[in-house]
């Protein structure tokens, strides 16, 4: 079979923020690489939020931050930041109208741990915990944020369409369904970035064709690689939108989803 790139999200697709990796899924991407085609993470993720258990998948290379970072062989290749001035506006206008602020560079994420919490998120604990030495609080770093892209946290009584509308400017919005993984996350991302730039300018790079390109994903912030890539697979538990632009619909990630999709395509 000619050689495809298949690019993978993270979270819902090949990872679980407190289980990790199924077996299945990492057996199954290691058989894809040793039949000659390339797996790449494409996550929403910073690459600073990238943990062992992601990196220890033989991926080819990573696209992360929704496409500000791209790496082969652990080499980074891009890396676009927003300006320090930037993020620290992004910070006062988040404030300012009630959301919490989680700012999401390739080698720190910013947060203030008494206000991002397990109380606004079940998971924030296990985010630091994987972050180790990569996290850095906000407070005390204001003037000095490296970062690519920006999660949101929306609480009772905030006005997000109005925090959006200010921040527009500068980033692209992406929302998700009410009652995902990540239902109450704005995701902020560098204007005119998304996963399918990420893909297209890793498929300029190693010329790669745009019709052996192949996709898995789950979530709103795979529509745009939905929309671009040649072949796309929906993971069973993906989103109504996720669904409807899908090729083929797998079964979920605990239901040796990334295994029977890559079978059904023929790759391993």
């Amino acid at each position: 079979m000619k050689k495809k790139a298949v690019f993978f999200d993270a979270d819902g697709t090949v990872c679980d923020i407190e289980k990790g990796v199924p077996k299945s899924a990492r057996e199954s991407i290691q058989r894809l690489v040793e039949n000659g085609h390339e797996a790449w993470l494409c996550t929403g993720r910073s690459r600073a939020f990238v943990p062992w258990y992601l990196e220890e998948i033989p991926f080819t290379g990573m696209i992360s931050a929704c496409g500000a970072t791209i790496e082969k062989n652990k080499e980074r290749l891009f890396n676009r930041e927003m300006t320090p001035e930037v993020a620290k506006l992004s910070v006062e206008v988040l404030r300012r109208y009630g959301l919490i602020p989680v700012m999401e560079g390739a080698d720190f994420m910013y947060y203030d741990k008494d206000e991002y919490n397990n109380d606004i998120n079940w998971y924030c604990d296990l985010i630091t915990e994987a972050l180790g030495n990569k996290w850095r609080p906000i407070r005390g770093y204001e003037n000095d944020m490296h970062i690519n892209k920006i999660s949101a946290k929306m609480v009772d009584g905030c006005n997000a369409e109005k925090a959006c509308e200010e921040l527009s400017v500068y980033y692209d919005i992406i929302r998700h369904e009410n009652g995902s993984f990540a239902g109450t996350t704005i995701e902020m991302v560098p204007k005119g970035l998304n996963k399918a730039v990420g893909i297209a300018s890793v498929c300029r790079i190693f010329d790669i064709p745009w019709e052996d390109t192949v996709v898995f994903g789950d979530s709103n912030n795979d529509l745009s690689m939905f929309e671009y890539a040649a072949t796309k697979v929906a993971m069973g538990n993906g989103s109504p939108k996720i669904r409807e632009l899908a090729d083929y619909v797998t079964t979920d990630m605990f239901h040796y989803g990334i295994k029977n999709g890559l079978t059904k395509l023929g790759l391993i």
